[in-house]
């Protein structure tokens, strides 16, 4: 059977009575929470009676203070046990992204910032360090450039000096 098309009067109609069974729901539940919230203050916190001599005060301030290291330590526990489960979700987290061998490297985004600038970005504003990293550089004489040049330009004076038996005879004077 091939499906029939709802008209659209009809489905504006059943769309507008969900709306309206939802909204009362969310009245009931609304009126629900407020009972429970009455009944649980009822429970747990009596209406303050104004003592009339100063030992009843004290008392009274001795009764709330132990209520209030009751409360501070149930929620000293809780805010433990919170911490304690956040860390062990955690773990489990990668442990599961270890598992699946899969991993995403976030993509850097290239800057340019020069050393002076990096170091003050990591040690803080109140840290100014000025780094010269060209004044460790091994200086280079270039007078040693120089003689080199020399060395190699007088070639041809060195062939003309060696050349026949007189330069050999030099040659070998010059080793000894």
């Amino acid at each position: 059977m091939a499906e029939k098309k709802m008209s659209l009067s009809r489905r504006n109609h059943l769309k507008s009575l969900l709306l309206q069974i939802g909204k009362s729901m969310i009245e009931e539940e609304a009126r629900q929470a407020e009972k429970e919230k009455m009944k649980y203050m009822e429970e747990h916190c009596p209406t303050p009676t104004v003592p009339t001599c100063m030992q009843e005060l004290q008392d009274l301030c001795r009764k709330l203070h132990k209520q209030i290291d009751l409360v501070d330590e149930e929620r000293y526990d809780m805010e433990f046990k919170l911490t304690k489960s956040n860390k062990e979700i955690g773990d489990l987290k990668i442990k599961v992204q270890d598992l699946k061998g899969k991993f995403k490297k976030p993509v850097l985004k290239r800057v340019r910032m020069s050393a002076d600038a990096m170091l003050a970005a990591l040690l803080g504003s109140k840290h100014k360090v000025s780094l010269d990293l060209r004044a460790n550089l091994k200086q280079v004489k270039k007078e040693v450039k120089d003689e080199v040049r020399e060395q190699t330009s007088d070639w041809r004076k060195n062939v003309e000096d060696k050349s026949g038996m007189d330069g050999r005879k030099k040659m070998f004077e010059a080793e000894a």
